[in-house]
C-alpha cells in the first residue's frame, strides 16, 4: 500500500523532471548560435578570454595538491628548529603556492580588462544587428502589438543577457577545469567521494532548473505590463504630453495607473524570489547534511589512521572547494539555462522576415514617368482587420499633373500612400507606372523615386540644413540647394533669422537647440521632400499645421514645385484641393466624384454640399476645410 500511494506523486514529479530537462536541453542547443555570435563580435579577446580562463581553472587544484606537500613536510620537520634541513621541504611547495597566488591575482585583473572589451563589442554588434532588423523588417510590423513584444524583449533583454551568458558560460568553463582537477586529486581516495559530491548537488540542481524556468515564464508574460509601465512614464515625463498633463491634471491618474501596475509586478516578483530562496534554502540543507556525512567518514579514517594529516588536508580542501565550485557550476547552468532563454529572443527577433521583397529579376523605375500612375481594382485589408479599407479601387493620376484627393477621416486616403511607397502589398488588384506593376521593382529603387510628406512628420533634433538634406542623402547638396528647397517650402525666413542659420540645432533634446512652431516644423519637413528631386511628390495634409497666412504663402509657391513632377496631394482644406488640375472625392474606400473644382462645384454632389456648408460657416476660402 505505502509503495502504490508514492507511485502517482512519484511518476508527475518524474515526469516534470523530465520535460524541464528537455527544455533545457532544447534551450541550450542554441548556444552554438550564442557562440558563433560572440565570436563574430569579439574573435581575438574571446580567444584570449578562453586561454586565461583555462589557467584559472587549473590554479586551485594546484594550490591544493602543493597544500598536502607543505602540510606533510611540516609535520615530517616538526620540532626540529629553524635549521636548512627543516625549511628545505616545504620552502619549494610553499613558494610555488605563493606564485601561483600571485599568478591568480594577474589573471583576475587581466580577466576584467578582457571581459570588459568583449563585453563593449558584443553589446555593440547585438545593437545594430536589432536595429538593422528593425529597419528590415515590414512597416507592417510596427502596427502590431506583438512585434512591439518581440521588439521590447531583444531591445532591452538580449543585450544585457548575451553578456551575461557569456560570463556565465566562461565561469562554467573555469569552474569545470578547477572541480575535474580536484575530483581527480579525490579519485585516489574511493569512487564513493565524487559520486556523493555529485549527489549533494542534485537537489539544487532541479531547483534551479525549475525556478529558472518559472522566472522566464514570468517574465515574457509580462511584457505587455512592462511596455505600459514605460509608456505611463514617458507620458509623465516627455515634453510633447507636458502640456495636456498639467491643463488637464492627468498627472495623478497616470501615476496612480503607473503605481498600481507596478506594484503588482513588483509583489508578483517578490514572490517568485521568495520562493527561489526556500527551494535554494531545501536544496542547501540536503546537500549540508550530506557534507557531514563526508565529513565524519573522514574523522573515522584519521582516528583509523589511514590518513595522515597531509591527506586530511587535501581532502578537506578538495571536498570543500569542490563542493562550493559544484553549487557555482549548477548555479552557472541556471544563469547560461535562464539567459539562453532570454537569448532565443533575441533570435527570435532576428528571425522574423519581411514580407515585401524585392522580385527575382526587379524592373528599373520608368524613369522619367511618360503616361500615369494606376491604382488598378486595387483592394486591401490590414492584417488582422475585420473590414477591408479599399475594394476594388480604381484611380488614375495623369503625369506632370495636381490630383487631390479629399474626403472624410477613414475613407482610405492615407492607406493609398502605404500602398504606393508599398509599406504593404495589395490584397489584388495592381499598383502601376507607366504600366509597370511596383511590385515588379525592387524595393530601395521604388522609394527613391517617390517623395513624401507624411501626415505627421519626424521632428529631427539635427541642424536646420540636415533636416533639409536628410530628403536625400545620396545627394552632395550645395547650399543653394538647401535653400532652394526651404525657399520652396516658405520655411527660409525662419531659418534665417535663428541664431546660427541653418546650423542652429532645432528641438530642445539637446544644448543649444531651438523649438520651432507646429508650422515651421511641418514647412520643414516640406523642404526636405523637395529636397528629394523625384518624379513622384505625395503629400499627405501639408499645411495642416499652418495658419492661413502661412498657408497663403506656401500655396502661392505650390504650382511652382509642383513644376515637372506628378503630385498626389491628400488634404482637407479646400483652398488646397481648389488649386489641383483634379479633384477625387473619396468616401468608404472608394471615388465617389471626380472633376476640377468648377466641375465638382457644378455637379452639386458631396463636394459641393461641403464647400457650401463651409463657405457658409467661414466667408474666408482660406480657412476652409474638406
Amino acid at each position: 500500500m505505502p509503495q502504490s500511494a508514492a507511485a502517482p506523486r512519484t511518476r508527475p514529479l518524474s515526469r516534470k523532471l523530465q520535460k524541464i530537462l528537455q527544455s533545457m536541453i532544447a534551450r541550450l542547443a542554441q548556444m552554438p548560435k550564442t557562440w558563433h555570435l560572440v565570436w563574430r563580435a569579439s574573435r581575438y579577446w574571446t580567444v584570449a578570454w578562453m586561454a586565461v580562463l583555462i589557467l584559472q581553472g587549473l590554479l586551485p587544484a594546484a594550490t591544493v595538491y602543493l597544500s598536502r606537500s607543505v602540510v606533510d613536510g611540516l609535520v615530517a620537520t616538526a620540532g626540529a628548529g629553524l635549521s636548512q634541513e627543516s625549511i628545505q621541504p616545504v620552502l619549494v611547495p610553499v613558494l610555488l603556492i605563493a606564485g601561483a597566488m600571485l599568478l591568480t591575482e594577474i589573471l583576475n585583473s587581466t580577466l576584467q580588462w578582457i571581459r570588459t572589451a568583449q563585453s563593449e563589442l558584443v553589446r555593440d554588434y547585438i545593437s545594430a544587428l536589432v536595429h538593422t532588423q528593425s529597419i528590415e523588417v515590414d512597416f507592417g510590423f510596427y502596427e502590431s502589438s506583438e512585434f512591439y513584444d518581440h521588439l521590447d524583449r531583444a531591445r532591452s533583454d538580449a543585450g544585457g543577457r548575451s553578456i551575461a551568458l557569456l560570463e556565465s558560460t566562461g565561469s562554467l568553463l573555469q569552474g569545470s577545469i578547477t572541480l575535474l582537477s580536484l575530483v581527480a586529486l579525490l579519485l585516489p581516495y574511493g569512487i564513493g567521494m565524487p559520486l556523493l559530491l555529485l549527489t549533494s548537488a542534485l537537489p539544487a540542481f532541479y531547483v534551479m532548473l525549475r525556478l529558472n524556468r518559472q522566472h522566464h515564464a514570468w517574465w515574457r508574460q509580462t511584457t505587455t505590463d512592462r511596455r505600459r509601465l514605460q509608456y505611463y512614464e514617458m507620458l509623465l515625463t516627455i515634453s510633447q504630453s507636458a502640456a495636456e498633463i498639467r491643463l488637464f491634471r492627468l498627472g495623478d491618474y497616470f501615476q496612480s495607473a503607473y503605481q498600481t501596475l507596478r506594484a503588482r509586478l513588483r509583489n508578483e516578483h517578490i514572490r517568485l524570489i521568495r520562493n527561489q530562496s526556500l527551494g535554494r534554502f531545501a536544496a542547501g540543507a540536503i546537500a549540508l547534511l550530506i557534507t557531514g556525512i563526508a565529513l565524519c567518514w573522514m574523522g573515522r579514517q584519521v582516528l583509523l589512521g589511514l590518513f595522515t594529516l597531509g591527506d586530511v588536508a587535501l581532502f578537506y580542501q578538495a571536498f570543500s572547494q569542490s563542493k562550493g565550485i559544484l553549487s557555482n557550476l549548477l548555479s552557472n547552468l541556471g544563469q547560461i539555462y535562464r539567459n539562453s532563454l532570454f537569448v532565443n529572443d533575441l533570435f527570435t527577433f532576428l528571425h522574423l522576415r519581411p514580407q515585401v521583397v524585392d522580385p527575382p529579376t526587379p524592373r528599373s523605375f520608368p524613369n522619367p514617368l511618360t503616361t500615369e500612375l494606376r491604382f488598378k481594382n486595387v483592394s486591401f485589408s490590414y492584417p488582422g482587420a475585420d473590414q477591408p479599407v479599399l475594394t476594388d479601387f480604381n484611380l488614375t493620376v495623369p503625369v506632370g499633373k495636381v490630383v487631390a484627393i479629399v474626403g472624410d477621416n477613414g475613407a482610405g486616403k492615407s492607406t493609398l500612400i502605404k500602398l504606393l511607397c508599398r509599406f504593404y502589398d495589395p490584397d489584388t488588384g495592381a499598383i502601376e507606372f507607366d504600366g509597370v506593376d511596383l511590385r515588379q521593382m525592387a524595393v530601395e529603387d521604388l522609394r527613391q523615386h517617390i517623395t513624401v510628406l507624411f501626415q505627421m512628420p519626424v521632428p529631427y533634433y539635427l541642424t536646420a540644413a540636415d533636416n533639409i538634406t536628410l530628403g536625400d542623402l545620396s545627394n552632395r547638396a550645395t547650399q543653394q540647394e538647401i535653400k532652394t528647397a526651404a525657399k520652396g517650402a516658405g520655411v527660409h525666413e525662419a531659418i534665417a533669422h535663428l541664431p546660427q542659420g541653418y546650423d542652429t540645432l532645432m528641438g530642445k533634446w539637446f544644448p543649444g537647440g531651438t523649438e520651432l512652431s507646429g508650422g515651421q516644423w511641418q514647412r520643414l519637413a516640406l523642404a526636405r521632400a523637395f529636397f528629394r528631386r523625384a518624379p513622384m511628390i505625395v503629400l499627405d495634409e501639408p499645411t495642416s499645421a499652418m495658419d492661413p497666412w502661412a498657408e497663403f504663402d506656401w500655396l502661392e509657391r505650390f504650382r511652382t514645385l509642383a513644376q515637372g513632377r506628378t503630385a498626389l496631394v491628400i488634404t482637407h482644406r479646400f483652398t488646397l484641393a481648389m488649386r489641383a488640375d483634379v479633384i477625387h472625392v473619396m468616401r468608404k474606400g472608394q471615388i465617389v466624384e471626380s472633376g476640377s473644382h468648377d466641375e465638382l462645384l457644378a455637379q452639386n454632389g458631396l463636394y459641393a454640399q461641403s464647400w457650401r456648408s463651409q463657405m457658409h460657416t467661414h466667408p474666408n476660402p482660406s480657412v476652409v476645410n474638406a
